[in-house]
């Protein structure tokens, strides 16, 4: 059979990796669901119910031995993919085939299969996030005393360092992976309440005793290993659930996107580069070119999450009642692929925050030709303790300084103000005195100090709380 002619989808075959291919598969999916019949069926027989050993080790026996064929061809029949697979359930279980998804609704697998995947990805997310954090934190403190010019506006503004610009992309990455975290900390199973969210057939089941009812959901619950169930439902869960899982992926992306660019920019100006394989090739047709594929590929990617969270934020608006199934099909998509993205896209920072490329050289020779402007004002200070007036001085530096602008603009010249200063008797400096002034970690302010602070006093802490989950190296496919 040809693999070739009919579309796959680039999450899967370019960019997430198998681990997280693996949670939204059909396996862990049908599983799952396998899983929550068992649990239910072991709930229902410990409160009562007249269910068998024996039935329960024969669905156990066949927990994750999926029957696909014959799930796939009742499907056809019955047109419902859960009554399918009870069907094929029961074939491979036929003692326990009678009491198979007892008292429960669709959405007891479905839902609560939901929360189970997403809750396994959003562990996957948080230990990559945490490993993308402790690479910047490597990054940034390698790196924080080596100035660079700052940027406003992308203009030449006053100087920072490496490290200190690598702490702004540390610190929007620390705000997802709190977010990530709380909402981790906050999802629930929706347990089994039946088609309104009333656990009307339970009380059916169980004669109307309320006390033994009240025990179904914190059975399941414990038996998945969640702490609790979501306390009221409609059928389904709130698809506000998927809203926050979701914004917190657009969160992630989107700090991940301004990290990307930023690259991609300092790898224009030549200053740091992403790595870059030997045999890697930059362009098809200019042969010289180091693209930053992998900058711009977090950045494609990026964009997707962003606009993905939208599909969660209006299925939740427009769910009517107690159920309403246009969400399903949206769910199947949105879902997986944010999550899929999400993936592709923290290996990718990964991979480019543990093998960035500085170069101290064109970034000391960029901030020098800069650094005059900037120092003009200490300049100032220092000729009017030589003797001169300051507001005279003021005056000159600014037309000095229109000057030395207009040569490098309307010349193509270096920035000659030093040696414009030094040619004014009016300053009494010397060109060597002037270039004393330029040494650059007098203009970084405190942004070291800053670094290490903050390196010391917040991302150390937030790694040592997270220590168990660091170690992941990044699955780059093509």
């Amino acid at each position: 059979m040809s693999t070739t002619d009919k579309y796959v989808s680039p999450l899967s075959q370019r960019y997430a990796s198998k681990e997280m291919q693996y949670i939204f598969s059909p396996d862990k999916k049908f599983r799952t669901w396998r899983r929550l019949w068992i649990a239910l069926a072991e709930t229902e027989k410990e409160l009562g119910l007249k269910i068998t050993d024996e039935q329960i080790a024969e669905l156990k026996a066949h927990a994750t031995d999926i029957n696909y064929e014959v799930a796939a061809e009742q499907e056809k029949k019955v047109r419902h993919d859960v009554m399918a697979h009870v069907h094929a359930y029961g074939v491979q279980c036929p003692k326990a085939k009678g009491i198979i998804h007892l008292g429960a609704t669709s959405c007891y697998v479905g839902d609560n299969t939901d929360i189970i995947v997403m809750s396994e990805a959003l562990a996957l997310v948080e230990k990559k996030l945490v490993n993308v954090i402790a690479k910047l934190s490597d990054f940034a403190r390698k790196y924080k005393d080596q100035a660079t010019l700052g940027f406003t506006h992308f203009q030449p503004a006053q100087p920072t360092t490496v490290g200190k610009r690598a702490t702004l992309w540390l610190q929007e990455f620390l705000m997802d992976l709190e977010d990530l975290q709380y909402v981790k900390s906050t999802i629930k199973l929706l347990g089994s309440k039946g088609t309104t969210g009333t656990q009307a057939s339970f009380l059916e089941l169980f004669e109307g005793d309320q006390e033994t009812i009240d025990k179904i959901d914190p059975l399941i619950a414990k038996k998945l290993g969640y702490a609790d169930c979501y306390p009221v439902s409609g059928q389904t869960y709130s698809r506000k659930v998927d809203t926050r899982v979701l914004n917190v992926l657009a969160g992630i992306g989107a700090s991940a996107h301004k990290f990307s660019n930023d690259i991609r920019l300092l790898q224009h100006l030549k200053e740091v580069e992403e790595p870059f394989e030997k045999s890697q090739i930059g362009s098809s047709a200019m042969a010289y070119k180091r693209n930053p594929m992998r900058s711009e590929r977090i950045a494609s990617l990026s964009r997707y999450v962003m606009v993905d969270a939208l599909n969660p934020a209006i299925t939740s608006a427009t769910q009517w009642f107690e159920r309403t199934l246009d969400d399903s099909a949206n769910k199947r998509l949105s879902i997986p692929e944010g999550f899929l993205a999400i993936d592709g896209i923290l290996d990718l920072c990964l991979n480019v925050a543990d093998g960035l490329v500085v170069y101290p050289k064109v970034i000391e020779k960029r901030l020098l030709s800069e650094l005059p402007f900037m120092a003009t004002e200490n300049i100032m200070m220092d000729a009017v303790k030589a003797g001169g007036d300051r507001q005279e001085l003021h005056e000159r530096i600014r037309e000095l300084s229109m000057e030395a602008g207009r040569n490098v603009k309307e010349k193509g010249m270096d920035n000659n103000l030093l040696e414009l200063i030094a040619a004014d008797p009016a300053f009494n400096l010397s060109l060597d005195e002037l270039k004393e002034a330029m040494e650059p970690s007098k203009y970084t302010g405190r942004a070291a100090i800053q670094t290490e602070k903050f390196l010391d006093e917040v991302v150390a802490i937030v790694l040592k709380e997270n220590e168990e989950l660091l170690g992941v190296t990044a699955e780059i496919n093509v």
